[in-house]
């Protein structure tokens, strides 16, 4: 019988924050492909753009102006997923097959900076921190209304994305229920807490250190990592070194060392294939309801779909959506790829 190869023979990896397994198939990594290739735009975009609804002193969609912002502006989003108005609703827990709740909460949007072609990696150090100090008083804020228990802070990046608008921002939807995906990190590791009295993730961190073989990037604060369990092809998550569940928990020195580590993850990102790299990333971090969450690890993910190329793109169809989720490049691969890539812009550099 062949021994089993973890770099080659398919398998399943196990991921503790949510409870479920991903299939990891090395040898497909080989396949020729013949797919579907993506179209990259080659347009410069300028600084300032007349027709865009996010730049400085421009309309919007609902006829509001947005004023001549200079750093990092947040307004109220024009078409909202959810509502702050109160409902009357008397509920139907009894339901077996048609329940529903009404869902409360707050919608904005962030626009990173005034110029209209300034992505992340090509900001300085101080343009970011601008941002992640804009993130900390929204989540205080947000936070602070009775109804609002979650605050999700987030980031679509590129058309393949979604994202309807080329300008540099993000969101924040604050809501009273917490997200699927947040109660099952959030179920699990208070199940973790509660038995070892201590962080899932500063455990599993400790551990990954140990090993060293899906570090992409370390400071004495934060390290950014292909996690064991990773789906997408290039998937990291940053995860804070000292054991704080919130954004709002940042001295001033993580505050700088959050930025730097930012700026050099998407500079890699952005120099893996030559291309402003799309991604989803957000911040998973304490919810606001106003209880003691030491079982939370302060956290961000970033998953960006490009698999081979900047026109090859990963598909989550069939076994994905029908069985589980299925990577071919191994999470060791992806790391050492993303580590030995250059920390200098590779615009920088024409």
């Amino acid at each position: 019988m062949k021994k089993f190869d973890i770099n080659e023979d398919p398998h399943r990896r196990y991921n503790p924050l949510i409870n479920e397994w991903v299939l990891v198939s090395p040898h497909r990594s080989k396949r020729p492909w013949q797919g579907q290739n993506e179209t990259v735009s080659s347009d410069a975009l300028p600084e300032y753009d007349s027709t865009c609804y996010l730049c400085a002193g421009n309309v919007r969609a609902n006829g509001e102006i947005n004023p001549a912002y200079e750093k990092s502006f947040v307004f109220e989003n024009d078409f909202a997923a959810l509502k702050q108005e109160e409902i009357a609703f008397e509920g139907n827990e009894n339901e077996t097959f048609f329940k529903t709740q009404p869902e409360r909460g707050i919608s904005r949007v962030v626009c990173f900076s005034p110029k209209h072609n300034l992505t992340l990696p090509e900001m300085p150090i101080e343009g970011i921190e601008d941002i992640i100090h804009t993130w900390q008083k929204e989540y205080t804020t947000l936070g602070a209304v009775d109804y609002i228990n979650h605050v999700q802070i987030f980031e679509n990046k590129g058309s393949v994305m979604g994202c309807s608008n080329p300008h540099p921002h993000g969101q924040i939807w604050a809501q009273s229920s917490l997200p699927t995906e947040v109660e099952k990190t959030q179920n699990n590791q208070k199940a973790y807490y509660d038995k070892h009295r201590s962080s899932l993730l500063q455990d599993y961190l400790k551990e990954e250190l140990k090993l060293n073989e899906r570090i992409v990037i370390e400071n004495d604060h934060f390290v950014a990592l292909v996690p064991f369990w990773a789906i997408w092809p290039f998937e990291t998550m940053i995860i804070s070194k000292r054991h704080f569940g919130k954004i709002t928990d940042f001295t001033a020195t993580e505050s700088t060392a959050y930025a730097t580590i930012l700026k050099q993850l998407t500079t890699k990102y952005d120099n893996l294939f030559q291309t402003s790299f799309p991604y989803s990333s957000g911040i998973h971090q304490a919810p606001t309801d106003g209880e003691l969450h030491p079982e939370w690890q302060f956290h961000m993910h970033f998953y960006p779909p490009l698999l081979r190329s900047a026109t090859v793109k990963k598909f989550m169809v069939g076994y994905e959506m029908l069985g589980e989720s299925q990577r071919d490049i191994t999470p060791e691969k992806s790391a050492e790829t993303l580590r030995n890539l250059s920390d200098v812009h590779y615009k920088s550099e024409i």
